[in-house]
């Protein structure tokens, strides 16, 4: 999870980055896993601010079927519930075990949103299995008008189909990023989930030394299958000033790529999911005249640690 805040610091995000991951559907044997989606959005909601959404790899995967479920007692009677209800009898809510489309989760939680806090988007059809592929322009507060940076969030794959940024996907961005910032005058941020091969090549090898910064370095990259252009597009276009990923529960660091713009991971956030350790969050601060974007990791009990300043 990423917390980005615009100007000054405050006590509070101007905006939450939901970087995927958000269910882990394999678990659930429910036909429609709309309610869980909103569970876990609903601290962010509640405190009434904005959020944006990517899809990882469980959040559409399909059930996983537990091997204990086949023991000798059999199948247990009462594992298909609603978060929402106060039941969890099978009989109030269907089974199914397909997993909930990554079309369903998005167009529900638009809906849910009603064009208030959430700014996540399906994004074009063209690029479908992928979803989450939108743009969001950041203005300035004084000029309106103005834009200080855009945020690209991609769909990294996973669950329902392969992980990978399509060649397709690398293309809607050279073309939307050429349409929007023809001069590359404003800085991108760009956000997925699953990390491409580049952070394998950036990766400390066994302690975090400058120009890395970070607090945990205890498993390897688990990148993408495979690589389709991006990442060319990406180091050639100087507006872009990070990436920034999650995934791997184990790595929080973020490394200098080609010399040109950072690599970074978030901080496992969620209670769920494999590891034990402690949790936390990355923050980005962004300020403008002139452009600076400071990061850090802020955990869960408030202290906070590794800033790096990945743009100025």
């Amino acid at each position: 999870m990423l917390c980005p805040t615009f100007s000054t610091p405050k006590p509070q995000a101007d905006m939450v980055v939901y970087l995927g991951d958000v269910i882990t559907a394999n678990n659930i044997p429910t036909k429609n896993a709309s309610s869980y989606w909103d569970k876990a959005l609903d601290p962010t909601r509640q405190r009434g601010i904005p959020w944006a959404t990517l899809f990882g790899n469980h959040d559409d995967a399909p059930f996983e079927w537990p091997l204990d479920w086949f023991s000798s007692s059999g199948l247990p009677p009462l594992r298909c519930h609603d978060p929402n209800s106060s039941t969890t009898g099978c009989e109030e809510v269907a089974c199914a075990f397909k997993g909930t489309t990554r079309v369903d989760l998005m167009e529900h939680e638009v809906a849910e949103s009603n064009n208030t806090l959430s700014y996540s988007m399906n994004g074009p059809k063209e690029l479908w299995p992928s979803v989450s592929n939108y743009v969001h322009v950041i203005t300035s507060s004084n000029h309106p008008k103005s834009p200080v940076a855009f945020l690209y969030f991609l769909d990294s794959g996973g669950g329902s189909y392969p992980e990978v940024i399509s060649n397709a996907q690398a293309e809607w961005f050279r073309r939307k990023s050429n349409e929007l910032n023809p001069d590359s005058r404003v800085p991108e941020l760009i956000f997925w989930h699953i990390p491409s091969k580049a952070f394998n090549e950036v990766a400390p090898r066994l302690w975090i030394r400058k120009p890395c910064v970070g607090s945990i370095n205890k498993e390897r990259v688990a990148a993408q299958e495979s690589e389709m252009g991006i990442m060319k597009i990406l180091q050639d276009r100087s507006s872009v000033k990070a990436v920034f990923v999650g995934h791997n529960h184990g790595l929080d660091w973020c490394c200098p790529y080609k010399d040109k713009l950072w690599l970074c991971f978030a901080r496992h956030t969620g209670y769920g999911g494999y590891g034990n350790w402690a949790r936390g969050s990355r923050i980005l601060e962004i300020t403008e005249m002139p452009f600076t974007l400071r990061s850090w990791i802020r955990m869960e009990d408030g202290s906070v640690h590794s800033e790096v300043i990945l743009s100025s």
